[in-house]
């Protein structure tokens, strides 16, 4: 990533606290000054504001550094590197872009699961072997799915799910207004659903929520599908349940440890796996570079932020 290095004759200077895509700040260079991070920097502690990356972590220590930041930007739909509570103690506003993933990522979703669920890898190895088996599946239709977080993402994977006709509940931690059934107990989900779609925000509130105990509740017939973190499962436990048949089957995106060693998913040949790709599109990335840009020109301007983090 470029940035620009003279900060004489500052108008809105950007921190930037990590390396940044060049997609992500195309055309940004031309109206802020972006400035690498670097501990005692005194140009940077004069910033307002800060572009990063959800993951990247921004805690105590770094946000102490610039007293003058009043807001932190943050690329993809992905926060969990941001201390948010230190962030708003210090009157800090935070902001995401899943309003611009959340599509693409259910999209992801979708693919992998129904890949799964139909059993595409398998039966077009089959066919390429010249063997043309008849495998029976339940339609569709006839399928109860529990959906873990219904936030944006959550949402537009209900809506696909929704038009397949399947019944459709969810869990998070707080109900909502919603068109479908708020189940308060994830294990109950777990034990009610034949899909178990994962879309929550990942923090260090919900590490392994998807743990041994869910899983078994799922069960052999059950699949158990992941587009938001690695970090949510029980990454053993889940790899032990599908080697052992406890659970049927596994569509992931994400992993507690990206790139995911492939010695890890040796011999399962019960999963689909894709490499955290689900927000890899052209209209994701024109979509954050154009809301990047909307809400750094808002907020300098005293304006109305979007995607704001409560």
């Amino acid at each position: 990533m470029v940035v620009h290095n003279d900060i004489a004759g500052i108008r809105n200077l950007v921190v930037t606290p990590y390396s940044l895509p060049e997609w992500a700040t195309a055309g940004l260079l031309d109206e802020f000054d972006i400035h690498q991070f670097e501990s005692g920097c005194a140009e940077c502690a004069k910033a307002r504001a800060m572009l990063t990356s959800g993951p990247q972590p921004v805690r105590k220590d770094l946000i102490d550094q610039l007293p003058a930041l009043e807001y932190i930007c943050c690329l993809g739909s992905g926060y969990e590197g941001v201390d948010v509570a230190y962030a708003h103690s210090k009157g800090i506003d935070v902001s995401n872009s899943a309003i611009v993933t959340a599509e693409d990522v259910a999209d992801q979703m979708l693919a992998i699961t129904l890949g799964l669920y139909c059993q595409v890898p398998a039966l077009d190895k089959a066919v390429r072997e010249g063997r043309w088996p008849k495998p029976i599946r339940p339609s569709l239709r006839e399928l109860k799915v529990g959906i873990v977080g219904l936030g944006a993402i959550g949402l537009a994977v209900a809506r696909r799910i929704a038009a397949f006709g399947c019944e459709i509940r969810w869990n998070g931690p707080r109900s909502k207004d919603a068109p479908y059934l708020y189940c308060p107990s994830l294990l109950s989900l777990a034990q009610w659903a034949d899909f178990l779609l994962v879309s929550a925000r990942a923090d260090q509130s919900n590490r392994h929520l998807i743990d041994a105990e869910v899983i078994e509740a799922l069960g052999p017939n059950g699949v158990l599908a992941n587009v938001s973190r690695g970090t949510i499962i029980d990454e053993d436990a889940l790899l032990a349940a599908l080697r052992s048949g406890r659970l049927g089957g596994a569509a992931l995106d994400v992993f507690e440890s990206e790139p995911t060693p492939a010695s890890r998913w040796e011999g399962i040949s019960n999963a689909v796996l894709s490499p955290h790709v689900g927000g890899f599109t052209t209209g994701v990335r024109s979509g954050i570079n154009r809301l990047v840009h909307s809400n750094l020109h808002a907020f300098f301007a005293g304006s109305t932020l979007t995607g704001v983090v409560s």
